[in-house]
Formats: structure tokens, C-alpha cells, sequence
């Protein structure tokens, strides 16, 4: 590593290859972050990112950028939970990641859970842009620490914009020097796992869903346009797993 940390950048297009598949023209990556194509299922293109769990560390840039064209479908997951770790090299690291869904295009994004290591400094931008008619199903989780430790901070900003309107733009700070009442009753509440579910249909648009508790811990409210969140918390990573997939089945079953 160099003294302005590593710079590492991951690049997906996804296209409709006209035979009732998605093709992949695009898949690069290079320093820490590694692309892998998977076995496909029906339609679907299905990547998984790995070599990310080292990483990122004090002072690391890392860029994942995924363009899903007219009428593709694309799923990317990750191999393992991404760890967010102190490094050599003081500051602030950067993980951005950058979203393009076209028309009639569909992208699931479920990457596994992101930990915030003890003396960890990590600023996590997700940008999507969706056109009229796409579908998007985006899971975000974090961990506050690993096991029997403290976490680092960790400030995470989402936006979403269905037709070039914002449906959300939300930003949570956690940990040493986060603004405070991070981890008090209205926001975590003591919980270390902290997720949100992002589902975007284009039927949500006529038939919104209707805000409601989803068990303890998580609930669901509309959005504006074509769109629902969830958000959850929990004492543990498995049981936050347990409430975001049990809202997922609620939602596309609505």
C-alpha cells in the first residue's frame, strides 16, 4: 500500500442478448476487488464480487460501478462480509458504489454484510439511478464490531432516484465521533446490526405498500414513486438476515 492507500475500481454492463438471456460485455475489476461470474438462472446474469474482505482500510478508495441495460436482468452478490479495518495509512476510507437500472431492466444487489472493525474510519456511498419502468430489490447491512469489540465509524449514504426523481436520499453515522443519539432509542437503539431493503416495482406506483410493522425490529413504509424500505435492527447479523428476508418474501408476494 502507498502512502494515499489503494485505489481499486470494479466495473459491470449487463445486456439483453436477444436469446432470453443477459450477456456480461463488461466485467472488470483489478486491485482488491475481483468479479466473478456464476452459474445464470433463466433470464437472469448472476456476478459475485470477492476478494473484498480484507478491506478497505485507512486511506482506501474502492469503486464498484454496474450498468444494467434495457431488458437485462442482473443479480451481484458477494463471496463474504466486507470488513472495514483500521490501516497504516491515516484517514478516512471510501467504498462507493454506483447503480444504472434501465428500462424493463432488473437488478437484485445483495451483498453480504459490511462489519465495522474497532478503529475503523469508513464512508459508504450507494448512488442508484432507475428508469421508468425498472425493478430493483437493493440490501444494505451493517455490523457495528466484531465479536466483543467496540466498531469504528462508519457513515453510510444511499440515494435512489426513479426517472431522475429522488424516492430517497438518507445518510446514518455511526460510532466514535458520529453525531450523537446514533446508538439511542430512536435510531439504534442499543442493537449492533443495522439493514434496509430497498424495493422498487413499478406496481408499487398504483398499488402502494401500506406502511406496517414487520415483526420486532423492522418496518415498511412507501416511498415516493414506485417504491418501498425497509429498515431493521437487531443484536445480531443472522437475525437481521431473518427480518430482511422475511420483508423481502412479504413484499414481492404484495
Amino acid at each position: 500500500m502507498n502512502s494515499s492507500g489503494v485505489r481499486s475500481v470494479a466495473r459491470i454492463v449487463a445486456r439483453d442478448d436477444g436469446r432470453g438471456g443477459t450477456a456480461l460485455p463488461v466485467l472488470e475489476s483489478d486491485g482488491p476487488l475481483a468479479l466473478r461470474r456464476t452459474r445464470a438462472s433463466g433470464a437472469e446474469a448472476r456476478v459475485m464480487l470477492v476478494g473484498a474482505m480484507s478491506g478497505p482500510l485507512g486511506g482506501d478508495h474502492f469503486t464498484v460501478r454496474a450498468r444494467v441495460e434495457e431488458g437485462a436482468r442482473l443479480s451481484v452478490g458477494s463471496a463474504a462480509a466486507t470488513i472495514a479495518l483500521p490501516g497504516q495509512t491515516k484517514g478516512e476510507a471510501r467504498y462507493d458504489v454506483r447503480l444504472d437500472v434501465g428500462d424493463r431492466a432488473e437488478l437484485h444487489w445483495v451483498p453480504e454484510q459490511l462489519i465495522s472493525a474497532q478503529g475503523s474510519d469508513l464512508y459508504v456511498t450507494t448512488r442508484v439511478e432507475l428508469a421508468a419502468t425498472a425493478r430493483l430489490v437493493l440490501r444494505e447491512e451493517q455490523v457495528l464490531g466484531r465479536a466483543g469489540e467496540e466498531p469504528g465509524r462508519l457513515t453510510s449514504r444511499l440515494t435512489v432516484r426513479v426517472a431522475g426523481q429522488a424516492v430517497l436520499d438518507q445518510e446514518l453515522a455511526c460510532g466514535p465521533g458520529a453525531p450523537g443519539g446514533w446508538d439511542g432509542p430512536a435510531v439504534l437503539a442499543g442493537h449492533r446490526a443495522v439493514g434496509q431493503l430497498i424495493v422498487v416495482r413499478p406496481e408499487f406506483a398504483v398499488e402502494p405498500v401500506p406502511a406496517r410493522a414487520l415483526g420486532e425490529g423492522a418496518s415498511v413504509v412507501p416511498l415516493a414513486g414506485p417504491a418501498a424500505l425497509v429498515t431493521a435492527v437487531a443484536p445480531d447479523a443472522l437475525r437481521l438476515r431473518r427480518l430482511l428476508d422475511e420483508a423481502l418474501a412479504s413484499l414481492v408476494r404484495t
